[in-house]
Formats: C-alpha cells, sequence, structure tokens
C-alpha cells in the first residue's frame, strides 16, 4: 500500500500544563522539545495547529493553562514498513487485527501514515477506528479497535476494570532457578534515554503473570499475561529476571548505533514476543470472545543466528 492512498491521519491532542508562557506556540515549544519552532510556525501558518474548538491557532495565540490543542503530525520523509497486517475480525463494534513486527499502532516519531491505524482506515474505509490498546512497535500480533463511538466506552472499561485476558508468546533464556508459574509485581518508571523503561522502588503499578510453555536447551518459550498495561512491561519484567526477550534492541541494556540511538530495525531479527491471544466477555452481546493470531514464532530448535539475549 502506498502512502499516496492513505487518508487524512487524525489531529493528535495535548492539553498544555501551567506555566509562565504568554503564546500557545512557546508552550508547545517547551513540551515537544524536539520539534523546533520554525516547523510549529509553519504548521500554524498552513491551519494544522487547532485549538479545542476546532479553531486554527496562530502564532500569536494567547496561552491558557491547561488548554486543549489539536495538531497534525508531518514527518518529511516515511519510509514504508514491510509486512502486511491481518484482518482477523470486523462487525459494527470491533475489528481485530494481526499485525507484523516493526509497524507502530498509530503515529508516533517518525511514524504518521506508516501505522496499522492509516493502513486500517484505508482498508476498511472507517475514519472512526480507535485502538483499544497498545502493543510495542517492534511487537507481533493482536490489536483491537473500536469501531463505533457509541460502543467505545463499554469495551474501553474491559481494560480499565481488567476483564480481558492477554496471551503472549516469547522466546527468551532459560530460568531454571525459578518455580513458574510466577507473578512479577513491580514499579516500572520512566527511564533513561527517554524512550526506556526500569524498575523502580516503591509500590508497585505494573503485574505480570509468567509460564513456561516449552523448554529448550538454550531458549525457552513463555507465556506472558500482563495484568497491567504499563509501557514495555513484558520486556522490562523479562529482562530484570534474567531472560530478556530475543532480539530486544533495548533491554537489559541499549543497543546504540551512535549517539545512544537504537539500532535501525532488522528485519531478519524481530523481536521474539507474540501477542497471541484476547479472550473477554462481550458487554454487549454476553458471549465469550477468543482472538488468536494466524502467527507464530520461531521452533525452539530454529535458532536465530546473533539472537540478542543471554542464552
Amino acid at each position: 500500500m502506498s502512502c499516496s492512498t492513505l487518508p487524512e491521519i487524525a489531529a493528535s491532542t495535548v492539553h498544555l500544563p501551567p506555566g509562565p508562557w504568554v503564546r500557545v506556540i512557546d508552550a508547545l515549544c517547551v513540551r515537544f522539545p524536539r520539534i523546533e519552532r520554525a516547523t510549529w510556525l509553519d504548521r500554524m501558518a498552513r491551519g494544522r495547529v487547532l485549538d479545542g474548538h476546532g479553531q486554527p491557532l496562530s502564532a500569536e495565540s494567547a496561552f491558557e493553562p491547561g488548554m486543549r490543542v489539536h495538531y497534525y503530525r508531518e514527518v518529511a520523509v516515511e519510509a514504508p514498513i514491510e509486512g502486511i497486517e491481518q484482518v482477523l475480525h470486523v462487525d459494527d463494534d470491533l475489528v481485530v487485527a494481526d499485525k507484523p513486527p516493526f509497524l507502530p499502532v498509530t503515529p508516533a516519531g517518525g511514524y504518521v501514515t506508516q501505522t496499522l491505524l492509516a493502513r486500517l482506515t484505508a482498508r476498511l474505509g472507517n475514519d472512526q477506528l480507535v485502538p483499544l490498546h497498545r502493543i510495542d512497535r517492534l511487537t507481533t500480533g493482536l490489536v483491537l479497535f473500536s469501531a463505533n463511538p457509541a460502543t467505545r466506552g463499554t469495551y474501553q472499561a474491559l481494560f480499565r476494570q481488567q476483564r480481558i485476558t492477554k496471551d503472549y508468546h516469547a522466546l527468551a533464556a532459560p530460568l531454571p532457578q525459578l518455580d513458574f508459574p510466577l507473578r512479577r509485581l513491580s514499579r516500572i518508571v520512566a527511564g533513561t534515554p527517554f524512550f526506556r523503561m526500569c524498575e523502580s522502588a516503591g509500590a508497585p503499578n505494573s503485574e505480570t503473570v509468567i509460564d513456561v510453555l516449552e523448554r529448550g536447551e538454550r531458549v525457552w518459550r513463555y507465556r506472558l499475561q500482563p495484568v497491567s498495561g504499563k509501557k514495555h512491561q513484558l520486556r522490562v519484567h523479562m529482562a530484570v529476571l534474567g531472560a530478556p526477550i530475543l532480539n530486544d534492541p533495548l533491554y537489559p541494556e541499549l543497543l546504540a548505533s551512535f549517539e545512544g540511538q537504537p539500532v535501525p530495525d532488522d528485519p531478519a531479527r524481530p523481536l521474539q514476543l507474540l501477542a497471541q491471544r484476547l479472550r473477554f466477555r462481550d458487554p454487549l452481546h454476553g458471549g465469550e470472545r477468543v482472538f488468536e493470531s494466524r502467527q507464530q514464532l520461531p521452533a525452539l530448535d530454529v535458532l536465530l543466528d546473533g539472537a540478542r539475549g543471554r542464552i
């Protein structure tokens, strides 16, 4: 699918916190330090920055604490991402997609049109699609979307109330010193650099149930069931236990190329983490729903040369 066939992506929204700024543009430059002031000026001149009522903001627009600002993400050059998503289910309320690795779910950083959301919007012709949860860009597998604003809140409550079971499969080094299944509870906070997470002292805010599905000599297949949904939760928990997920470029340490940036994506060495199954009782129809990925991680006897991890 070429970028030219993709529809306009919905604007992102930010709530500006209190501060000493006089103009909106000053607050935006502080909130997004990696975006140059000239870029914001250009977007404003083209009507790409709006207030909470959808009215264009200019370079002279006054700042108000807590105001909502809508803006359209743009990148100068966006390379296509290999791999095709599969649509497993479509009805009036829900869409279930099975995504390839390296494809982000929603616009972020240098990705705008090359996202699962943009592809599905174009493919299904529904600009009301909203993901009900997120999986990492490097992770393969299932993502559940709301297709109907009228029922969206009902399905979002499944995640808030932890009434949906999410099963992931992962390949990582053996942990024979531990008893399974085990429950990992810890406090996960932002780390350094900003795109990494880490465990910290304090009350737990993350929980994962971990079990072993298959034991090989050098690699085990794990089932990971996140109870909470912190960023990079599964990757952090496995790395801290001593079995980082194979081919993870961020954990336990950053595999950097230059200036602290992660190494470029390598399609031959995807992260060995699969969002394999979603299971829940439908809050509208009452029946149990189970969706399973059509993708699989490699067999344990097919080790990837150079797979990253302590194996």
